[in-house]
């Protein structure tokens, strides 16, 4: 590894190292992929990542190709000491609003978890469940965090897959291109074709 990259990814630990200073142990990152897009689930994600761990390329999902990403997803779960995923579908955003079923996804993902953690940082968000498990809202989580980073991708990949085998489904919509974002092209074939079953109703009102 090259010395700037491990400069960059001691830089983005720095946090987790003065909390891991005060004695914690298992730091659970979370984020979430799939808060704005028109169509498709929200998918929140977990990860508590070794202390000592250093994997090439971990950073803000959004700042890695989507090809890079899909191959620190198989680093991540294969060195994470436990990692959860929580797939909040469209209807269910529909139905309580996205920022509830972010945060019913984080819920979901403490449950999922095999090792409990004694501290959760979380990119941004505040009055949620874990459990009665300490967090940690950190504005730009994904960008300073390396845990949150790492969830950041698992959710992002895990949410990525899953448009794009709803691309096969429903072609028309271009999904595996922009992934249910409301791209121009994604609207205008909204206005030609009408909604799908995936889309979120409370989020196209104003395109039908």
């Amino acid at each position: 590894m090259k010395e700037k990259e491990i400069e960059r990814l001691t830089k983005l630990k720095e946090i987790e190292k003065d909390l891991y200073g005060k004695g914690f142990k298992n730091i659970c990152g979370i984020d979430e992929a799939g808060r704005g897009p028109l169509a498709g689930p929200v998918v929140v994600a977990g990860v508590i990542m070794p202390p000592d761990s250093m994997i090439e390329g971990v950073n803000d999902s959004k700042k890695v190709s989507e090809k890079k990403r899909e191959k620190l997803y198989d680093l991540i779960i294969e060195e994470a000491l436990s990692y959860s995923v929580a797939i909040i579908g469209h209807d269910v955003i529909d139905e309580i609003n996205i920022l509830n079923a972010t945060k019913a996804g984080v819920t979901q993902v403490v449950d999922g978890l095999d090792l409990k953690p004694d501290l959760i940082i979380i990119d941004a968000l505040n009055h949620i469940d874990t459990r009665g498990i300490p967090y940690e809202p950190i504005i730009k989580g994904d960008a300073k965090c390396y845990n949150i980073a790492a969830a950041s991708i698992l959710a992002k990949v895990t949410r990525d897959r899953i448009m794009r085998q709803w691309d096969e489904i429903y072609p028309c919509y271009g999904f595996s291109a922009h992934k249910g974002y409301g791209t121009a092209r994604h609207i205008e074939a909204i206005k030609k074709y009408g909604l799908c079953p995936i889309h979120r109703r409370t989020f196209t009102k104003n395109f039908i």
